[in-house]
């Protein structure tokens, strides 16, 4: 059985915690937390412990914490010659410290606290320097997901680029039009299921060959009311910036 201690308490924290702690093939031995109380509820507290310099024995430390905390962190572990590795999307994999063996445990996923996700349909990309390591954490992925991806530090910075795109700019997008809706008194929720039918598109085709739109169709008269409609300028700039982009894309096509 891998040891496994996992090091941070946030959102990618907690959900691996719960993943490990449904492994029969990883042992999750501590958890290090500056506060007990955050990861109390999801694991004894003998595991839990506050202080870095008490930190257990272990075959991989995970450093589940902020982008800029992780050289911090990394450079306050009290061993050398052990398999650090940390959970960013964006972070170099040279942003942990010299003094232990390197790599990166990065499940491609967003994360809410106390919305339980199925951990097994979720990518982990991982990284190491050394093939021996690489089998460790490959064993670790394994345990908790069926899809493991090796991806080395550019192309895993390209995944998060990618993934702020199609993840966290379309949340923003359904903000704005759940705003628009709000103005006039409509719903959202008739919205829903366009939503869904337009990510279920892209699991069967191309997003090129699921575009569609007055953008694509050059529907400058539909285009036009639109902008006539919208009295946010940030709005109107979005949706002139959105159009021109997708006109453009086909134009390559």
């Amino acid at each position: 059985m891998i040891k496994v201690t996992l090091i941070g308490s946030g959102n990618v924290a907690q959900h691996l915690l719960s993943a490990f702690n449904k492994s029969t093939a990883v042992e999750l031995v501590q958890v290090f937390s500056r506060r007990n109380e955050s990861v109390s509820h999801l694991i004894p507290v003998e595991k839990i412990t506050t202080d870095l310099d008490s930190l257990a024995e272990a075959d991989v430390y995970i450093i589940a914490v902020l982008d800029d905390a992780i050289a911090t962190v990394a450079s306050r572990l009290p061993f050398k010659n052990r398999l650090v590795v940390h959970t960013s999307g964006s972070a170099s994999m040279q942003s942990l410290n010299d003094n232990n063996r390197k790599g990166v445990f990065y499940p491609l996923q967003t994360f809410t606290k106390g919305k339980e996700v199925d951990f097994k349909t979720i990518p982990i990309c991982i990284e190491s320097q050394f093939n021996d390591d690489y089998n460790v954490l490959k064993k670790v992925a394994d345990t908790i997901s069926d899809k493991v991806f090796t991806i080395n530090s550019e192309q895993r910075r390209s995944l998060h680029v990618s993934a702020v795109f199609v993840n966290n700019f379309v949340n923003h997008l359904y903000s704005i039009g759940n705003a628009i809706c709000d103005d006039r008194q409509v719903p959202f929720e008739i919205l829903q299921p366009l939503i869904r039918e337009t990510a279920d598109k892209i699991l069967t085709l191309t997003p090129n060959e699921a575009q569609t739109g007055p953008a694509k169709r050059n529907d400058r008269t539909t285009i036009e009311s639109h902008l006539d409609f919208l009295s946010d300028e940030n709005h109107k700039n979005i949706y002139k910036l959105l159009t021109q982009s997708i006109q453009d894309n086909g134009k390559k096509l």
